[in-house]
């Protein structure tokens, strides 16, 4: 979701260059397509161009950045990311995310199941499984896939551009757009992923139709496992019901989801400071990943489920400090990526945002929320976090406010066209 300020993104392609969207550039992509040509992005000054390849998508094709490149690009560029070892993000990519730049196609290895045997009762997750805080580094827990999600798109970008711009329906329409391509359990993730469209009253049996069919295929069959389907949405309140627990999500008025009791006694457990600021702070989303099964009556139950916190831009944040610090870089009309922890356990020290307003390189910005955890960080981590002489920017809570944010460095346009 690109801000209608950012400079205009420049390929090469044949030994032409392209503005992305101008006349004739879907046309000049699906042809590199055809005959397996890399587009090269000119987003760095006096550079050759980094490496791009073309996918296939719904409506299309689109060009996307080759696995593991997007710290090479310019830090004013879309397809820019910041170094994997700021998050959560780099022991998985090769293992749990293995992206075919030859077929376009993103396979995710997934630590949750996506069906169900008969007979056999739902097994809610230990603390120490996917829907809580860790999981497996070769797999994708359920939190984890949902900052993947997040990530793939773009919902973790922020410019002064996107204020007033990020609605629930933009939020679906780039989840959706994520999901393309995206294979788990050799399937299309698509097919299994439901999330909610925006309600209205005037659309409210056209909406609920779509719902239901897409949920038709995870009726439970005799003698064969059930497929499950898979949440994203936002949470409106978990209540107790007639019998045992259910969730209301905002947007589906007219369905709850039904959570059992073991469930949902681990659901406090382990989410007891992601429920607590979200009931504290009218300013948080709470989102929720889960899987979910579908009895013949069509009602929906929770299986396995995951929450994480967001801002009213719909930034994530893992708490108060977080939200504060996120909260100061949107008032301050500045441009950022906010990290995300994936499997990653609560100490381990990662970048929370990094600033692509202080020059050509990242600007990481760190939290240390344990006294002398910022002194006691991977030399690799430090490698990327510090460049030159540029100090690294962190902020131990324990010890006082925050300080002041890096300054803002104007950076140079775009290369023109030629």
């Amino acid at each position: 979701m690109n801000s209608p300020t950012e400079p205009t993104t420049l390929y090469e392609i044949g030994g032409r260059h392209w503005a992305r969207g101008a006349p004739g550039f879907a046309d000049a992509i699906a042809q590199a397509h055809e005959n397996h040509l890399r587009p090269r992005c000119l987003c760095q000054h006096g550079e050759p161009g980094v490496d791009m390849y073309v996918a296939r998508v719904l409506n299309g094709y689109t060009v996307k950045r080759m696995p593991n490149t997007g710290s090479q690009h310019a830090t004013t560029c879309p397809s820019y990311e910041p170094p994997a070892e700021f998050s959560g993000l780099g022991p998985l990519v090769g293992t749990a995310i293995v992206e075919n730049p030859a077929t376009g196609i993103t396979t995710l290895k997934l630590d949750f199941p996506m069906t169900k045997l008969p007979g056999r009762a739902a097994q809610p997750p230990s603390a120490g499984t996917s829907s809580s805080v860790v999981a497996h580094g070769s797999r994708l827990g359920l939190r984890a896939l949902l900052h993947y999600l997040w990530d793939q798109a773009e919902l973790t970008h922020w410019t002064p551009g996107f204020a007033g711009r990020r609605t629930w329906g933009t939020v679906r329409k780039h989840l959706l757009q994520a999901a393309e391509n995206k294979f788990t359990h050799g399937h299309a993730m698509l097919a299994s992923l439901y999330i909610p469209e925006v309600f209205s009253v005037e659309q409210r049996e056209a909406i609920t139709a779509r719902r239901l069919r897409q949920w038709a295929r995870a009726r439970p069959k005799p003698g064969q496992p059930q497929p499950l389907l898979l949440l994203v949405a936002e949470v409106k309140e978990i209540v107790p019901s007639r019998y045992g627990h259910k969730a209301i999500l905002k947007h589906i008025p007219d369905q709850a989801f039904a959570l059992d009791e073991t469930l949902y006694r681990r659901l406090g457990r382990c989410f007891e400071q992601e429920l607590s600021a979200w009931g504290t702070d009218g300013d948080l989303h709470l989102l929720m990943i889960a899987t979910f099964r579908v009895d013949d009556a069509g009602v929906p139950s929770l299986v396995e489920l995951s929450l994480m916190l967001a801002t009213a831009q719909w930034l994530p944040v893992e708490d108060g400090w977080e939200k504060q610090l996120v909260g100061a870089l949107v008032r301050s009309g500045r441009s950022f990526i906010k990290g995300l922890r994936y499997n990653e356990a609560p100490d381990q020290p990662l970048v929370a945002a990094s600033l692509l307003d202080c020059g050509d390189a990242p600007r990481p910005l760190l939290i240390a929320r344990d006294h002398g955890q910022s002194d006691h960080m991977p030399p690799d981590f430090m490698a990327q976090a510090t460049r030159g002489d540029t100090p690294l920017w962190r902020w131990n809570p324990a010890d006082g406010d925050m300080p002041a944010l890096p300054p803002h460095q104007h950076r140079q346009p775009a290369t023109p066209l030629p």
